[in-house]
């Protein structure tokens, strides 16, 4: 028993580590993306484009990784998709070296990592259940949200300096370095894996596919969470990849460096987030009340980031001052950490609620499902910009997530009360 355990220990570490080390390499490139994009020439319009290209295709690809995932070895794909990844992002940094890179060389890279990032999230999340016994699987959930968001806390601020001082090329090559290193700790993982007979026909695809949604659709918490993350991502994720980098550019006097600080805090309140809801929040009875705090702290948080861009207050402020700055900073800090008491519980819950042989596929679907407002959102996003100003936009998408929030709530509030007063 303690072999067997310090062996699943192992594993896991290898697991976390690897995630770590490529998402500190991913983060440090897609948080200086926005500003080359802009510095090359690009507009808002172009920044919108990147961000949807960087999700839409992970989308699409998630019902066949899903399906892959439940049939082949998962930790194989991990690996394959790491070194895949790393191959196209290198050869980016020897573009980039050689004085021949451009934005549509960009773009079409974007595409390819996406798409194998569509088939390696559904592997990792359905790995994960696996290696870490069904009483910790909060916990272990809440640790590689930590960790995942801790390797982003640096890669700001060290992005920047690759950036500044070094380039675009620099920014490419520790990310296809951190790709290879992570492709390498999955290799180690000792997984066992589970053979599955399988048809390559198209049939045996879709009836596959058929028999993840059909649990899905039978199950309506999982069908609200995938209804209200639609809505949710769309409104909250280009507000990191679309509005603040073109407001920070347009609009405050700061350098790249504070555009890095202010990146990192906030991966540092996600960061406080994804512990408290491990150290707080660990046990599956609370979970229900992070979901309500979360929530909660995504209507203020995005109502004062509104305020926040609004003329009179940079008038106010200042558009160069520290206290401009650090007030933004903590309302963003706080925005993080509201994404991270609704995500980790929802997780969790999906994770419980699937049996292993399904785990890929409804993991891939709700992927889909949930994440398929991001890549539209930042498109109209980019495009509403360039009509709109800035401090509008996000308080017309402000008053429509309260709205959202608010009817996805009420079932539960009720559902809750029932409970308490039984």
């Amino acid at each position: 028993m303690k072999k067997d355990r310090k062996r699943i220990n192992t594993n896991l570490l290898l697991l976390l580590f690897g995630r770590m080390v490529s998402d500190t390499g991913t983060g440090i490139q897609m948080v200086i993306m926005p500003l080359y994009i802009i510095d090359a020439g690009g507009s808002a319009a172009t920044v919108g484009l990147f961000s949807f290209l960087s999700l839409m295709p992970t989308l699409l690809a998630y019902p066949f990784a899903g399906v892959w995932g439940d049939r082949l070895n998962r930790k194989m794909i991990m690996a394959a998709t790491d070194i895949a990844s790393a191959i196209v992002i290198l050869g980016l940094a020897f573009a980039s070296y050689g004085g021949r890179m451009n934005l549509i060389l960009l773009l079409a890279v974007q595409v390819i990592v996406a798409l194998l990032y569509g088939f390696f999230d559904p592997a990792t999340k359905g790995m994960l259940p696996r290696l870490v016994s069904e009483e910790e699987l909060t916990r272990a959930n809440a640790i590689l949200a930590s960790l995942r968001t801790l390797s982003g806390v640096l890669s700001p601020v060290i992005g920047a300096a690759l950036y500044t001082g070094l380039g675009v090329a620099a920014v490419f090559l520790i990310n296809g370095i951190s790709f290879l290193i992570s492709g390498s700790c999955s290799v180690l993982i000792r997984y066992q894996h589970t053979r599955r007979e399988f048809k390559l026909q198209e049939k045996g695809f879709w009836t596959d596919l058929a028999e993840g949604a059909r649990f899905i659709l039978g199950n309506r918490a999982i069908r609200r969470f995938c209804t209200f993350f639609l809505v949710i991502y769309a409104l909250i994720q280009p507000v990191f990849t679309v509005v603040l980098p073109l407001f920070f550019r347009s609009r405050l006097h700061y350098t790249d460096t504070w555009y890095g600080y202010l990146q990192m805090a906030i991966l540092l309140g996600a960061l406080l987030g994804s512990v408290l809801v491990g150290v707080v929040f660990g046990k599956e009875k609370k979970a229900t009340t992070s979901l309500f705090i979360g929530c909660f702290l995504q209507i203020v948080t995005t109502t004062a980031f509104a305020i926040l861009l609004f003329p009179r207050s940079l008038s106010l402020l200042g558009n160069d001052t520290v206290l401009y700055f650090v007030l933004l900073a903590a309302v963003l800090s706080f925005l993080g950490a509201a994404l991270m008491f609704v995500n980790v519980p929802v997780q969790t819950f999906v994770q419980k609620a699937t049996p292993n042989e399904y785990m890929s596929r409804v993991f891939s679907i709700v992927g889909m499902i949930s994440k398929g407002g991001m890549p539209f959102g930042a498109l109209i996003y980019g495009f509403a910009l360039n009509k709109i100003e800035v401090h509008w936009t996000v308080l017309a998408a402000d008053l429509l997530m309260v709205f959202i929030s608010v009817i996805f709530l009420a079932p539960l509030l009720k559902a809750r009360d029932n409970t308490a007063r039984q």
